[in-house]
């Protein structure tokens, strides 16, 4: 089962938005019920606002409501910081069985169906109707430390929609917020062309995205619409280029 569960992220890997690099990651987790899903690596022009494969692949299982991880994979032995995330997840402490492998206690018998990334959006697709998607994924957030919870929805070409929650991680460097957690969600399902985002921060009457997020969607829906519930108005609607004129695209690297 293990085995099976590295052929997942080495097959995975292929998603991996890795342009600078060129070093295509991506991890693949077993649930409690033998369901499995896999998050790739995603890079940034801005080098340090990476989202790295695990945390992809946490936070995509956190958005679901799944935090029951019994074991993960890797597309390849380990890395220093990628055993530092492991170490402060909600999964709890992680057993290393294997340069790429950990696991977290009792193992289901079989392993059984993917985990699905993506959904169809609704027949009548309405800026109320993606608020409504972004609001339920914020009910998934997982936030111990700040108790502030934030819901993203991406629209993706085909009629598909794919859901982000905020992670909170022990250290506090690696965490991730609703937005990015969408778009780790739809590049590890290979869908890169996003149409609009809708977002919902209802304990902040005047939220946005930080500063981290706009630079993430400046570069992977630059020509999205974006929507921004606070929950006491109508949501409000802007583009990526009035949330970050000027965004640095690394067009020189």
């Amino acid at each position: 089962m293990l085995n099976q569960l590295r052929e997942h992220a080495q097959r995975a890997a292929d998603h991996a938005f890795t342009p600078f690099s060129g070093e295509p990651r991506a991890a693949a987790a077993l649930l409690s019920d033998g369901r499995w899903v896999c998050g790739v690596r995603v890079e940034s022009a801005s080098y340090s606002l990476v989202i790295p494969a695990l945390t992809a692949t946490f936070s995509i299982c956190s958005t679901a409501g799944r935090r029951d991880i019994a074991a993960v994979a890797l597309s390849g032995p380990a890395r220093p910081y990628e055993k530092a995330f492991l170490a402060g997840t909600f999964a709890g402490s992680p057993v290393q069985h294997s340069s790429d492998i950990f696991t977290f206690g009792q193992l289901p018998s079989t392993m059984t169906s993917r985990l699905p990334l993506r959904a169809s959006c609704p027949d009548v697709f309405s800026a109320e109707a993606g608020v409504a998607l972004a609001r339920k994924a914020a009910a998934s957030a997982y936030i111990p430390l700040s108790g502030f919870p934030v819901g993203c929805v991406i629209t993706a070409a085909g009629g598909l929609f794919y859901s982000g929650s905020n992670m909170e991680h022990a250290d506090w460097a690696r965490t991730i917020c609703a937005e990015r957690s969408a778009i780790a969600a739809a590049v590890s399902d290979g869908a890169y062309e996003l149409d609009a985002l809708y977002l919902t921060c209802l304990k902040d009457p005047i939220g946005t995205p930080c500063g981290a997020c706009r630079q993430l969607i400046a570069e992977r829906l630059p020509d999205a619409e974006i929507w921004m519930d606070r929950g006491i108005r109508p949501p409000e609607r802007t583009t990526p280029a009035a949330l970050l004129p000027g965004a640095f695209t690394g067009r020189g690297l």
